[in-house]
C-alpha cells in the first residue's frame, strides 16, 4: 500500500500536462467505470489497441447511457489469430482515428475512478503504451479484477485438487448472466460490468459460489 501511494505521488509530480492532474482525484463516491480493449495481438509491448470500451457504475447499478466505445487504427498490423478472435480486420479500422486522438476523451471519463476488469492488468498495460507516450505516467486509477473477486467467493476455501475454472463464461454461468458476443470490447466490458455488480451483491450479503460436490473414490476390493 505505501509503495502504491509513494508510485502515485512520483507519477502526480512527473505528469507532463497538468491539465490530467484530475486522474489523481478521487471520482465520485462508489463509481467505479468497467473497461475493456480489443488488441492486434496479445503482446503489449508490440501489439496495439484496435478498440476500446468503457461503461459508468454507479453502486449496484450500470449506467447504460454513460458510456465510451471507440474503434482505434493502429499502428501496427492486426495479428491473424487476432482477427479470428474479435474479427476486426484492417479495412474495419482503416478509417479510425489513432488512439492519440481518442486517449484524451477515454481519460475525461473515467477520471479517478477505479477500472472494473476481466484481466485487467493486459487492458491497462495496453492503455499505459499511449498514456505514458501522452503524459509521461502510467494511470493511476486502482484496478478491481472480477475473477479475483469470483475465485475468493467460489474457491478461497477449497480443498486441495479442486479443479479452478476462472474462464469468463464459466464466471456469467455461475452467476447466472447472460453470454453476449464476446469479444467485443463494448458487449465484454457490459458483461464485466454485470459480473461485478453481483459479485458485490455477493460479498455485501456474504454469500459464498456453490462448487459442484466430489464424490470421494469407492475402494475396489476386485475378486
Amino acid at each position: 500500500m505505501a509503495l502504491r501511494w509513494l508510485s502515485r505521488l512520483m507519477d502526480k509530480a512527473t505528469l507532463s500536462d497538468r491539465r490530467y492532474s484530475f486522474l489523481f482525484e478521487p471520482g465520485p463516491p462508489d463509481e467505479t467505470v468497467s473497461i475493456d480493449c480489443e488488441t492486434t495481438g496479445l503482446d503489449p509491448r508490440r501489439d496495439e489497441i484496435i478498440s476500446v470500451a468503457a461503461i459508468k457504475i454507479r453502486g449496484d447499478r450500470i449506467l447504460a447511457s454513460e458510456t465510451f466505445q471507440s474503434v482505434v487504427r493502429p499502428r501496427v498490423a492486426i495479428a491473424a489469430e487476432a482477427i479470428k478472435i474479435h474479427g476486426l480486420r484492417e479495412v474495419d479500422v482503416a478509417s479510425a482515428r489513432p488512439i492519440k486522438e481518442i486517449l484524451p476523451d477515454l481519460l475525461h471519463f473515467i477520471g479517478g475512478r477505479p477500472l472494473v476488469g476481466y484481466y485487467i492488468d493486459f487492458d491497462i498495460a495496453m492503455l499505459n503504451n499511449h498514456v505514458s507516450e501522452m503524459l509521461g505516467i502510467q494511470l493511476p486509477n486502482p484496478r478491481i479484477e472480477v475473477s479475483s473477486i469470483y475465485y475468493e467467493r467460489k474457491y478461497s476455501d477449497a480443498p486441495p485438487g479442486t479443479q479452478i475454472n476462472l474462464t469468463f463464461a464459466n464466471i456469467l454461468r455461475d452467476l447466472k448472466l447472460p453470454l453476449f458476443n464476446q469479444h467485443d470490447a463494448f458487449s465484454d466490458a457490459l458483461m464485466t460490468a454485470m459480473i461485478y455488480v453481483n459479485l458485490k451483491d455477493y460479498v455485501a450479503r456474504d454469500i459464498r459460489i456453490p462448487r459442484p460436490r466430489i464424490k470421494p473414490a469407492q475402494d475396489y476390493h476386485g475378486m
